[in-house]
């Protein structure tokens, strides 16, 4: 049930969360020179300029963002450790392109491969997590299509881990940023993606250096991620991010003509997302946004909790009035566990929604059993509290 409920959570955000800013960029006129771009703010999901942002790309290596996320899920999910160690295949040492130089048979963890895939975007890296991850990549390759489905990304269809070139592998402007976006929900990736060089040598007979292809981490302030990618077809494409004074943004150029020109156009769009917007805190994560009451069940009150925070994004200097409405969900079972989602809390000016976040329960809730009943009637006879 919980997976249910987290799909549909994803699906609403994505479905509602554009809308109020899906046409700013008519008023904004960056003379891009790029086959798509799109500028996204990270915690509302508002897009705030888009250009060709649905037209089917190339994305290169842009594609590892996949593999980076449904490694950090496997991470944060407890089914892999950071900590657990790869023997790197024959496939994996045979991929070309940009590689950490992997040898058959070396043994790396899965922390090292991760930093070749964010720091170098290392095939021979993204290929060894996959197989680490599902046995082959092609059956990676499933869960990558599987998992954008779930994101909504409509328009993506990966063939390959790595972004090597073929008809069949394909995304959008919007797409790279809905992963992007889902992939900044695991913080620890920044601290890889914001590597600028560092040096791979314990069990090697050569050491290596990693060297970031995201040079946009030395020249804009505030950049930390997220991805490069290059091939002749695809041509110079980046999902960069970059975060100052609470605010984060997400801005995708794909198919640009140089790796200049392409750094050049998503710190413009950057550039638009902190000179012309900000940011409040409607509810923070943890505050109580209600109480749900079950008269059949133990305990029969329970307090709702934000499950995340729920931030309002504005253009400067302008004000909103907002009330905070929780929606449950109508197909609620019992026994709900502490933590599970339960509905979502909007903050509302009438139809208008500015935003909103999963609620959960603070305890467990379980069905009554007949001896509650009899002591509940027992207590009600007595007038005992």
């Amino acid at each position: 049930m919980r997976r249910y409920i987290a799909l549909f959570i994803t699906a609403l955000l994505v479905l509602t969360s554009p809308t109020a800013f899906a046409k700013k960029q008519d008023n904004i006129n960056l003379n891009l020179n790029c086959k798509a771009a799109l500028l996204m703010e990270n915690s509302t999901g508002k897009i705030l300029y888009e250009y060709n942002a649905h037209e089917k790309v190339y994305p290169a290596s842009v594609t590892k963002i996949m593999v980076m996320l449904l490694t950090m899920e496997a991470v944060d999910s407890g089914s892999i450790k950071l900590s657990d160690k790869v023997v790197i295949s024959a496939r994996a040492k045979s991929m070309g392109g940009s590689t950490m130089f992997l040898e058959q048979g070396e043994i790396r963890t899965v922390e090292e491969l991760l930093k070749g895939v964010a720091v170098e975007s290392a095939n021979d890296a993204a290929v060894a997590l996959a197989e680490f991850l599902a046995g082959t990549e092609e059956a990676f390759v499933e869960k990558m299509n599987k998992r954008a489905k779930e994101l909504g990304m409509k328009n993506t269809n990966f063939v390959n881990c790595t972004g090597f070139f073929d008809p069949n592998h394909y995304t959008t402007a919007y797409d790279v940023a809905l992963m992007s976006r889902e992939l900044l929900k695991h913080p620890k990736i920044l601290d890889y993606t914001k590597i600028w060089m560092e040096t791979i040598s314990e069990g090697r007979k050569e050491p290596f250096t990693l060297v970031n292809r995201n040079k946009m981490i030395k020249s804009y302030n505030g950049c930390d991620g997220l991805k490069t990618g290059y091939v002749k077809e695809s041509m110079y494409c980046i999902s960069a991010t970059a975060s100052r004074n609470g605010l984060r943004f997400i801005a995708v150029i794909m198919g640009a003509p140089s790796a200049k020109e392409r750094n050049e156009m998503a710190a413009k769009l950057l550039d638009v997302g902190f000179s012309k917007y900000q940011s409040i805190t409607a509810v923070k994560k943890g505050d109580v946004v209600g109480e749900i009451s079950l008269p059949m069940a133990k305990p029969n009150k329970v307090k709702l909790i934000a499950n995340e925070d729920l931030k309002i994004l504005l253009e400067k200097g302008a004000k909103v009035n907002y009330e905070i409405k929780v929606d449950l969900f109508k197909d609620l079972k019992l026994p709900i566990k502490k933590g599970e989602i339960v509905g979502i809390a909007k903050a509302v000016d009438g139809e208008k929604v500015y935003g909103q976040v999963p609620v959960v329960v603070d305890t467990d809730i379980v069905k009554v059993n007949y001896f509650d009943v009899l002591e509940k009637m027992l207590k009600l006879y007595l007038n005992i509290n």
